[in-house]
Formats: structure tokens, C-alpha cells, sequence
């Protein structure tokens, strides 16, 4: 990737930020690889930022996303919009039909082994299909808008974990690892009655000590498969929490993996984050409220804090609505209150961290 440093009376909307851009106080302003909009190189005039690094082609002129006409569009519209994002659905649909195939049973077994380098060449398949951490994060999002059901949401809680692995630093082997133990860790629930896996109202208190067999189930499945621990791990101990309220075996701390752990995070965020039949997906920024506010009992800070904050700043520059119906634009993310940021709304910023009436309601 080529680069170059311009000043900020030369930057336009649909340039490509090459490094992140940070502010006083080590806020993130605008993340690497973002695009720029006229409200971002605006929030650049208001920091005093000078000069930028952005990415060019062999010519040596501008990387650029075009926007199209319509100034009203919001960036989920326009992400859905983009042949990245057809793609990317495209290869997300394949995966999910092809993984069905390859967990299918009979008889409380698998028909066939599982090909972990198979399993994993299909993951690559999707993220292949996104520019960096923030650009997946925002595609991933425009999927979350149909039903949760068992294969979806183990190939969506894949993805995240990919994320995760990359916000983590982690080895590329071991982002491979992570990511295979998000796709199988729900393995167990093709053991479970579809009745009550497929139940198109709460389950009653019987049926969800049936559910909460399925760790152990899945665990049962893969055990003599040729499969890293730390993916069996992540199988058997999705569910348990460091307090020791989780399941099967109400593990406390460093007793649970930490592979499991992270999968069980992404797995908590994709569930409050998608529809259920029974009620509608939370707001990213509402079910990381609800992890900011009530997750340090049940998760370590070591996952947690990272993840929320790789979530938040990856919604920098998004438009947002309020619970008051304003629409604004995310601008800065305050690490001390990760879930609740600065608002640019025409001209007004809006620190939602000092005005507790307000958060935010939707991500547009």
C-alpha cells in the first residue's frame, strides 16, 4: 500500500485514511483505512490536525470510495449498496449452506469428519471480502437483520472472532484457531430437538435445561476429532461465566479457556445483537451498555475491555439516531465511557457521557 501526506485543506470526502488519527488525549478521531466525509475532515479543521497520511494507487493519486449522489443515503445504506458488500453476502450465504452440509448427523453423529482446513479455507472465503477490522465490522452488521437460527449465527460469531483476533494481535494461526471455535462452538444444538431449538416463543424452564446440554453435547461430538484443544474448550466452556454462573460446569476465572472466553463474548454480542422471534435486535451501542454496565461479573476485563472498545471505535463516523429522533454522526469515542460518545448533530457536539437522558437508538 502506497501512501502520502497531504494537509487538510487538501483532503475531500471519499479519501482513504492511510493511519489512525487521534486527538488530544490519545482519542481516536477517524480509524486507518476509514474513509473521509465532510463532517470527518471537519472534525480534522476542529482537532487542529494539519496534515494526513492517505493512501494512493500506482499513479500516485488518491484511493477513493465514491459515495454516490445522494447526500441523504446513510453509510449502512451506502455499504449495502457496494459490490464489497454483495460479495461479501454472496460468500457469507455460501459458507452458511456449506457448513450445514459439513456438521449434518445422523443418529446423534457425524456423518462425516470435520476438515478443519475446509472449514476454515470457507471462512477466508468471507473475510476476504473486507479491507480491514472496521470495513467487516460495519459489513457484518448489515447482516445482522434476519432470524438467529443455529448456522447464521455460528458463522456470524466466526466473523467476530476473527475481528476480535485481529484487535487482540493475535498470530494468523491463532486467528485461525479462534475463528473455527466461533463456527463450531454451538455444535451441540443439532443434538437439540428442533421443536425447542426453532421454539417461536420463550422456552419454558424444562426446555432450556435442555438447551443447556447442548456444551457437552458438542463437546462429545468433536472430542476424537483432529481439532486444537482450545477449540474443544471453546465447544464445552461458551457458556460459563468467571463468576462461576455459567454451564455445564460452573467454571470460575483461569479456570475457563481463554478461546472460550472470547467466543463467548462474540456470542452474547451476536445474540443481543440479532432478531429474535420474540423480539427485535438491540443497537450495538445498547448491548454494549448492557456489557459495559453488567458483563465485568461474568467476563474477564482482558476480553472485555479490548472488545469494547475495537467495537466502539469501529462505529466512528457512523450516523446514529437518538432516543430523541435527532440523527448525528459519531465523532469521538471517550474511553472512559465507551458506550456513550460525542455527537455531531449540524453544528452542536453532543457528549452523550454528560447527558445521561440521551443515548444512542439505532445505528443508520
Amino acid at each position: 500500500m502506497k501512501t502520502k501526506i497531504i494537509t487538510t485543506a487538501e483532503a475531500v470526502p471519499g479519501m482513504i485514511v492511510a493511519e489512525d488519527i487521534f486527538g488530544l488525549q490519545d482519542y481516536l478521531i477517524i480509524p486507518a483505512h476509514s474513509e473521509l466525509t465532510n463532517h470527518s475532515i471537519t472534525r480534522l479543521k476542529f482537532y487542529a490536525i494539519n496534515q494526513i497520511k492517505i493512501e494512493i494507487n500506482e499513479d500516485g493519486e488518491p484511493e477513493r470510495m465514491d459515495y454516490g449522489n445522494t447526500a441523504s443515503d446513510t453509510y449502512s445504506e451506502y455499504i449495502k449498496s457496494t459490490l464489497e458488500f454483495k460479495k461479501f453476502n454472496q460468500a457469507y450465504d455460501s459458507v452458511v449452506t456449506d457448513f450445514k452440509k459439513k456438521i449434518a448427523t445422523v443418529n446423534g453423529q457425524l456423518c462425516e469428519p470435520i476438515d478443519a482446513a475446509s472449514l476454515t479455507d470457507d471462512m477466508e472465503k468471507i473475510i476476504h471480502e473486507s479491507r480491514n477490522n472496521t470495513h467487516i465490522i460495519h459489513m457484518f452488521q448489515c447482516l445482522l437483520d434476519s432470524d438467529d437460527v443455529t448456522y447464521t449465527h455460528s458463522v456470524s460469531v466466526a466473523i467476530l472472532c476473527n475481528a476480535i483476533g485481529r484487535w487482540f494481535g493475535y498470530s494468523d494461526e491463532d486467528i485461525q484457531v479462534l475463528t473455527l471455535a466461533g463456527m463450531l462452538h454451538d455444535i451441540g444444538k443439532v443434538t437439540v430437538p428442533s421443536a425447542i431449538l426453532h421454539k417461536p416463543s420463550r422456552l419454558t424452564p424444562a426446555e432450556y435445561e435442555i438447551i443447556k446440554e447442548h456444551p457437552q453435547h458438542g463437546y462429545d461430538l468433536l472430542k476424537d476429532q483432529n481439532l486444537d484443544n482450545r477449540i474443544l474448550n471453546a465447544v464445552l466452556m461458551h457458556h460459563e461465566r468467571t463468576d462461576g454462573s455459567g454451564y455445564p460446569n460452573g467454571l470460575k476465572g483461569d479456570e475457563i479457556d481463554d478461546f472460550a472466553q472470547i467466543v463467548a463474548i462474540a456470542d452474547v454480542y451476536v445474540a443481543m445483537t440479532n432478531p429474535r422471534v420474540y423480539r427485535q435486535a438491540n443497537c450495538p451501542f445498547d448491548a454494549m451498555s448492557v456489557f459495559e454496565q453488567d458483563g465485568f461479573q461474568q467476563f474477564s476485563p482482558k476480553f472485555l475491555l479490548p472488545f469494547l472498545e475495537g467495537m466502539a471505535n469501529s462505529y466512528i463516523n457512523c450516523t446514529v439516531q437518538l432516543n430523541d429522533d435527532r440523527i448525528g454522526e459519531i465523532i469521538m469515542i471517550d474511553s472512559q465511557h465507551i458506550t456513550r460518545p460525542v455527537i455531531k448533530i449540524e453544528n452542536q457536539f453532543i457528549d452523550l457521557a454528560k447527558i445521561k437522558r440521551l443515548h444512542i437508538q439505532k445505528i443508520l
